[in-house]
């Protein structure tokens, strides 16, 4: 019975190296090939549109990468980095089956909460002028 297993388990890891290693391959060809693809054209497109002067300065210091700091951004990674904390805290005090799906559940929630805090705190700031 235990060679019959140990047989079983070679043929199904040849075969799922034979499929993978194609997939692999394919995967980061393509891959490449598309943001090589993407990175040029977008930067024939600001060209052009820089050269025939469609754009204003404040596209134009966004295109050259002069972009506007983000003022909340500590508070944006600090709200996640709690969520997170909070969730690996509470996954230890809830009793869960090993393949339960319940801590990645949980660990989603509280990152998405933070997000959400951080989206109204930031909307509210925005609105008051600060």
């Amino acid at each position: 019975m235990g060679k019959e297993t140990s047989k079983t388990h070679q043929i199904m890891d040849a075969n799922l190296k034979e499929v993978l290693m194609p997939l692999t391959i394919m995967g980061s060809l393509g891959g490449s090939v598309y943001v090589f693809v993407k990175t040029y054209s977008d930067y024939i497109i600001k060209r052009k549109l820089i050269e025939k002067g469609l754009l204003n300065d404040d596209a134009r210091a966004l295109i050259q990468g002069e972009a506007p700091a983000n003022r909340y951004s500590s508070l944006k990674w600090g709200l996640i980095l709690f969520a997170a904390g909070l969730a690996l805290i509470l996954m230890e005090f809830i009793p869960v089956a090993p393949d339960s799906p319940l801590p990645y559940g949980l660990f989603a929630m509280l990152i998405s909460a933070a997000f959400l805090v951080y989206y109204f705190i930031v909307k509210s700031k925005e609105q008051t002028g600060r």
